[in-house]
């Protein structure tokens, strides 16, 4: 539904419990868990990542008992159709002090000790 490439899911509570790597096999035993078994029900918050597309997403859990029959969740919200890598930055930007409040380098000629 999200179009991620290679998600990382993490629940987000401090604790750093992932739910799904992008790491081959590192956690393919989670696969067949409900989500239940994480402790995750309504209101848990999610944050999953795409480091190749370079997004994150945080994903709100809510119950709902009012689904379609045969459906089984339901994405609600603002959600991209075409997801995909940020656009690059114009090369005519040019920001030398890692900001873009509009500094410009110092032009003073003053002399130097």
């Amino acid at each position: 539904k999200f179009a991620m490439v290679a998600p990382d899911v993490q629940i987000d509570d401090g604790k750093g419990t992932i739910l799904i790597s992008s790491e081959e096999g590192e956690t393919e035993a989670n696969n067949h868990r409900k989500l239940s078994d994480f402790g995750i029900r309504n209101g848990t918050r999610l944050q999953a990542d795409d480091f190749l597309q370079d997004y994150t997403l945080l994903i709100n859990v809510l119950h709902s008992e009012d689904l379609e029959k045969d459906v089984e969740f339901e994405v609600v919200g603002d959600t991209p159709e075409n997801i995909g890598p940020k656009p690059s930055e114009p090369a005519s930007k040019n920001i030398t002090n890692g900001s873009d409040d509009g500094a410009q380098p110092s032009t003073s000629t003053g002399k130097q000790q």
